[in-house]
């Protein structure tokens, strides 16, 4: 599949700055990174976005993740190498990205999560998981390549 245009991050370079910036700082929120890149997984494996599973599997990789939990990510749930502060963090990332299927984040999701990751952590999280659906619809909508050049 062909894009539809560049991605757009890169048409508009000041925006790439920010978000960059925007990211840079959700990692140095002290969520462990191979938490982070699970995350990613998980919402773009929601949102089919190809680019942003194949640059995040990367990622992962370079944190440490191993192929079985990368290859386990979607059935969380009946996984047993996930820690419950993963699982909490799956859990509301999950909520997040399925806004629209239910109402909001869930009082129990919130407080799993709350439970597992202090207030700077969750709001990393929080943000994180945002920040990726923003990737994921920038680069389904465009048509991004799974193979493309980060921008």
């Amino acid at each position: 599949m062909e894009a539809r245009m560049p991605n757009p991050a890169t048409l508009l370079p000041g925006a790439t700055e920010g978000i960059q910036a925007a990211v840079r700082e959700m990692f140095q929120a002290g969520v462990p990174q191979a938490t982070m890149e699970l995350v990613h997984q998980r919402v773009s494996q929601i949102n089919g976005c190809a680019w942003c599973l194949n640059y995040g599997a990367k990622n992962a990789k370079q944190a440490g993740e191993t192929d079985e939990r990368l290859a386990l990510v979607a059935g969380w749930r009946e996984a047993h190498c996930y820690t419950d502060e993963e699982k909490a963090a799956f859990a509301l990332a999950e909520a997040m990205t399925r806004l629209a299927d239910g109402s909001g984040v869930p009082d129990d999701v919130w407080d799993a999560a709350a439970d597992h990751f202090a207030e700077k952590q969750l709001a990393a999280l929080v943000l994180y998981i945002a920040m990726t659906n923003l990737f994921n619809r920038v680069n389904v909508t465009t048509r991004q390549p799974a193979n493309a050049k980060p921008f």
